[in-house]
């Protein structure tokens, strides 16, 4: 049995998860998702390692792996790092075994990956860092219109005359919208314009890696807002890209969950080998 933690450091929140590997019998124990909102990103993912291992009930010393992926290869207490396509693909597959492809999409971009049954990545593409398709872009844009994150789902479901929203470029995006309140256009049809221009760059992505088989698993933080997941949907069947996008309530977990798997992965390959690095590699 090998006990491994999985520490995703997005830019807006880091998830953490505890799992207890044994050979195909995966068990998971404990996890975190904390907003880092003004704190010190190293604090607190520190703070969230101690309280998932006291919450399984363990100390420090019986972790075999602390894994991480996203932007936490300089935690000093991390065992091995993992490049954030990998662990997607592999949670993905976690959480969805018919996964073949995943959109994993963050706080400040967006990325598209194709792998096998396994996780194993095979092809992947990333959209701009400055595109007007991320997490953030959303986040700015509900709190001009005064609408809470969970709300933007159902509301852009409700949308009968979506607005276009076509800038690239997520400043000139948001004075479009700033122009379209001043319209009088309704928040539900200017959040369901945005969930269909973020989800037009994600499926030209899935184009791109020749997403065409199986399902394509959403993860990261906006994989629960159904509007988008609707949109993708929708996207998808516009642009002939075949299957179907889907999310799961532990989606945002993702990452996290993927490293935990490969650092158990990591370590009894080494442990195997009777390398002393099993524990610090």
């Amino acid at each position: 049995m090998t006990t491994t933690i999985g520490i995703d450091v997005g830019t807006g929140c880091i998830k953490t998860v505890l799992f207890k590997v044994n050979g195909d019998q995966i068990e998971w124990v404990a996890r975190r998702n904390d907003k880092i909102r003004q704190r010190d990103p190293m604090e607190l993912t520190r703070r969230a390692f101690d309280e998932v291992i006291e919450e399984a009930g363990l100390t420090e010393a019986d972790i075999d792996y602390i894994a991480t992926t996203g932007e936490g290869e300089n935690i000093p207490f991390s065992t091995g790092h993992f490049y954030s396509m990998t662990t997607h693909s592999r949670g993905a597959i976690y959480l969805n075994p018919e996964s073949r492809s995943v959109l994993d999409m963050g706080a400040l971009n967006g990325r598209a990956v194709k792998m096998d049954e396994k996780g194993k990545v095979l092809t992947y593409r990333m959209t701009s860092q400055c595109a007007s398709g991320s997490g953030q872009f959303l986040e700015n844009i509900s709190r001009y219109l005064g609408i809470a994150q969970n709300e933007i789902g159902e509301l852009s479901k409700k949308a009968d005359n979506p607005e276009d929203v076509s800038s690239i470029c997520a400043v000139l995006a948001e004075t479009d919208v700033i122009n379209m309140v001043s319209r009088g256009i309704s928040a539900s049809n200017i959040l369901k314009g945005i969930h269909d221009s973020m989800a037009g760059r994600l499926v030209k992505l899935l184009r791109v890696i020749k997403a065409n088989e199986g399902v394509t698993f959403l993860s990261g933080g906006l994989a629960l807002d159904e509007g988008l997941t609707a949109s993708i949907n929708e996207a998808m069947v516009k642009m002939k890209v075949q299957g179907k996008a889907v999310s799961h309530p532990d989606s945002p977990y993702g990452g996290a969950i993927g490293a935990a798997i490969w650092g158990a992965y990591r370590y009894d390959k080494l442990a195997a080998q009777g390398s002393d690095l099993a524990k610090a590699s």
